[in-house]
Parts: C-alpha cells; structure tokens; sequence
C-alpha cells in the first residue's frame, strides 16, 4: 500500500474537468493520515461480506485489511459528489446509531447545519415524510410553549407528562427538527447496521452513501467509501473530511 497522497493526477480528476466541484483540489486525502487513524482495518475474514472482497488489500491473523487506496479513492469521488450537491443547496442527513458513532456524528452534523439522526432510525422518516413532519412541528410547539412559559397554566400533573413527551421527542426528533423537507443525501456510518434507512432513501429516491467495513454488502449505497466503521478514530478521519469538503463549499 502506498503512503503517499492521492492528488486529482493520481485519481484522474483534472481541476476544471467536466462534473468536477471547483473545490474539488482543495481536496487532499493523505495515506499516512488514514493508516493511522486505523481505517484499513476490517472484520474477521469468516464475516466478510462477499461484494466487498474486491476492496480487501490482504488478511492478517485472520483480519480483512482494506485497500487504502480505493479508499481514497473513493472517498474522494464522494466529497466532490458532495460538494457538488451542497452548492446547489443540497443537505445530507447523518445517520450514526452505534455508540461510538453517536457524539461524533451530532457534532459535525451540528457544525455543517445538517440534520442527523444518533437514535434509533425514525421509521418511515422518508417513505412517510409528511406524516413525520408533523410531529416535528407539534415537537417545536411544545418546546416553544415551553421556553414561553405557556405550560405554567396547566396542573403540575400535565406539566410533568408534557415533559415526558418532550424528553422523547426530543431523543427521537432534536437532530432533525429543523429539517423541512427530504434530504437529498443519507449518509450512513454503518449500512448494515441501519439497513432500514438505506432502504428507504433508495425508496423515497434519496442517494445513500456510507461507509462500508468489510462486513457490509456495499450494495446497499450508491456511493460506497471501504473504511473500518468500528474505530472512532477511523469515523472521525472521514467525518472530518467531510467537514473540510463541506466548509470549503460554504466559504
């Protein structure tokens, strides 16, 4: 595996060519950076999902490593697909369910004004939109009626169950509250663990892109990055280049 940088020369991506973001450039994906963040680390090779063996660099004590290099790759093409999107207006939705992958994906999805769900999925957030768009706003009236003081006029008794309602609205619809219609990107953290959600975006005709660890069926996105989606390290690695690729798009 090389430990040099991937650059538009190596990936074929000329500055200016056709379908290129015009901060496509700024884009640098360093080898050195991703193998110590632990992103070519996979699964026991006996979990390994067969589509993704193309994407395996070797097997060591019986681990599948992934090739960084079409991780890079890959990675790349999906953050000028993104750049692309988010100059236009675009937003993705994050969606980081396991426990090492909650706190991060709020607070990057927080810092680029993205909506993001770190819960258990909202079935049917997609394929019944509407239907959760208003609860959404029945969430954001109480909270206001709250923050108002509007609630003091109701008995101690229904304060508390309001509470209680807001405490579940909230753990189910604080990262997407602001969300008013359907995001044109799903990005998951895991595939196969939020497998419900890549299905409904295909559903609902909304790009899923992910990142594929070598237990993953990377079928189930149309943009596919081969990293480990265990490690916080390797999670933060993309989400942070995310971050870069995005912010570059907003300056």
């Amino acid at each position: 595996m090389s430990k040099e940088p991937i650059n538009k020369k190596e990936t074929g991506k000329e500055e200016g060519e056709a379908g290129t973001s015009r901060n496509s450039s700024n884009l640098v994906i360093d080898i050195d950076e991703m193998v110590k963040a632990g992103v070519y680390f996979g699964h026991k090779k006996s979990k390994r999902h067969p589509k993704m063996k193309p994407y395996i660099f070797a097997v060591k004590n019986d681990v599948d490593i992934i090739d960084v290099q079409q991780t890079a790759e890959k990675l790349r093409e999906f953050l000028i697909f993104l750049q692309e999107t988010v100059e236009k207006g675009g937003k993705m939705l994050f969606v980081g369910t396991k426990a090492q992958a909650k706190r991060i994906t709020k607070e990057t999805a927080e810092e680029l004004s993205m909506p993001y769900v770190n819960e258990r999925w909202l079935g049917g957030f997609l394929t019944n939109f509407q239907t959760m768009l208003k609860r959404i706003e029945k969430f954001e009236s109480l909270r206001k009626d709250k923050e108002s003081g509007e609630l003091e006029k109701y008995t101690k008794k229904e304060r508390i169950k309001i509470d209680k309602e807001l405490k579940t609205f909230g753990e189910k619809f604080g990262g997407v509250k602001e969300a008013r219609r359907i995001p044109e990107i799903v990005f998951l953290l895991d595939p196969r663990d939020s497998e419900i959600a890549a299905k409904e975006a295909k559903k609902s005709g909304v790009t899923v892109a992910g990142i594929c660890s070598t237990n993953v069926n990377p079928g189930l996105c149309d943009w596919m990055i081969p990293a480990n989606n265990n490690s916080v390290s390797s999670i933060k690695y993309i989400l942070d280049k995310i971050k870069e690729a995005v912010l570059s798009v907003k300056k």
